[in-house]
């Protein structure tokens, strides 16, 4: 059901895309303003007003598409705007003006399909338009091609997710090595684990010329740990054919890391875990409800960027399990701002931060919607979750570097 409210009286030129409870379909609506951006139609983002709604000049048009799109919104005069401005100038909200949207590409294999990330589902769902890219694109510097960068849940160690001890054996685990190693060799490597190394720091170049990276799950503490270990051998013999370097531990530069420093790495190729960057190792529904965390409540107008990344209808969102689930704080670097945190715990959710001329965002977990995610478990249906908050931070995302030329001050 479509809901269309009338607000003021006289002539309306205004829809206000409401992002509260009152919302049909959050995620539709993300969908919606990078369509009305890819239209050239400037976007008003009101932060922290009714859970961090739209507003932009109303037609016919877009309110027709509104409707196709199954999205609410709220068609208000000349005098309701001007209430909506003031109230946003007195109270803790901002107004950050999207004006294009950006070229998005996800990072992810080949055989990977579409319901093995969160983000390719948020996407599709959406109906964002994104590009798919890997190791040879990214190898061969085609990441300039984008504004905004995701990272698929990738192993960028060269362990293949660690699923050693127990897949070993099956078939799709047999035949993703089989195609890792073919392309790494195609791209003149002897080793994934070295290939993966040096898509690891293009990852880093981009991001320090000014790109904007978002990751999940596995790929956020692995990339850091290959940016670390770029000049020490830190994989089994079980995953590239010889010996762990017994000093690396030692020869770890955690300058070139985004996020973590002073972490230790786990070598034991039948441990699932790569270090103690997770606080969360045991995956049972016991635990689930302790992962739960709160979004920080930060000042719009002061702190434009993470309130941009927490925008909601909610601020406590339900906890849910990755290869990686959340971060141990004790290894945060500083420079980190913490985004969402689960409270009186060492756990944090989410996080960004500021790396050369670019920024990146971290989120533990696989899919907001699965809470447990064991291998083999059915797609997860964005229909029946069309309100989903945690999705929400991921679309957030998204449309971040829309406001790339507005003068933040984080």
């Amino acid at each position: 059901m479509i809901l269309i409210i009338l607000a003021g009286r006289g002539e309306s030129n205004k829809a206000l895309i409401n992002m509260d409870l009152t919302q049909t379909d959050h995620l539709k609506a993300y969908g919606l303003v990078y369509w009305l951006l890819q239209q050239n139609q400037n976007v008003e983002w009101l932060l922290n007003y009714r859970g961090g709604s739209f507003l932009v000049d109303y037609s016919d048009y877009i309110a027709n598409e509104c409707r196709l799109r199954g999205v609410t919104f709220e068609r208000t005069d000349g005098a309701t705007a001007s209430q909506i401005y003031s109230l946003i100038q007195e109270e803790n909200m901002d107004i950050i003006l999207l004006e294009k949207a950006p070229r998005i590409a996800i990072y992810t294999p080949p055989n990977k399909q579409p319901w093995d990330d969160a983000v390719t589902l948020a996407l599709t769902y959406a109906e964002v338009d994104y590009s798919k890219i890997w190791d040879k694109e990214v190898l061969r510097g085609k990441l300039e091609d984008y504004d905004w960068l995701h990272l698929h849940h990738e192993d960028f160690t060269g362990q293949y997710n660690k699923f050693f001890y127990s897949f070993r054996n099956t078939e799709w685990y047999v035949q993703e090595k089989i195609l890792f190693e073919k392309i790494a060799a195609e791209l003149g490597y002897s080793k994934v684990s070295d290939e993966k190394k040096d898509a690891a720091l293009r990852v880093r170049e981009y991001v320090e010329r000014g790109g904007f990276l978002f990751a999940m799950c596995l790929a956020t503490n692995t990339l850091d740990i290959a940016l670390a270990s770029q000049t020490a051998d830190i994989v089994p013999q079980e995953f590239d054919g010889d010996g762990i370097d017994p000093n690396f531990q030692k020869k770890l530069n955690f300058d070139r890391t985004f996020a973590f420093q002073n972490f230790k790495i786990e070598t034991n190729p039948l441990i699932p875990v790569y270090d103690d960057i997770d606080v969360n190792r045991v995956n049972t529904p016991e635990r689930l409800e302790a992962l739960d965390f709160t979004l920080f409540d930060f000042a719009a107008k002061y702190d434009p960027v993470p309130s941009m990344l927490v925008q909601n209808h909610v601020n406590h969102i339900k906890g849910f399990y990755g290869l990686l689930t959340s971060y141990n704080r004790k290894v945060l670097k500083k420079s980190v701002v913490f985004l969402g945190e689960s409270d009186g715990t060492d756990q944090v959710k989410y996080i960004h931060g500021n790396f050369g001329k670019g920024q990146f965002t971290f989120l533990g977990g696989h899919d907001p919607e699965d809470k447990q995610h064991l291998v083999g478990d059915p797609p997860t249906q964005l229909s029946l979750n069309k309100n989903s908050p945690g999705y929400r931070l991921i679309l957030n995302n998204i449309l971040f570097p829309a406001a790339r030329k507005k003068k933040l001050k984080t």
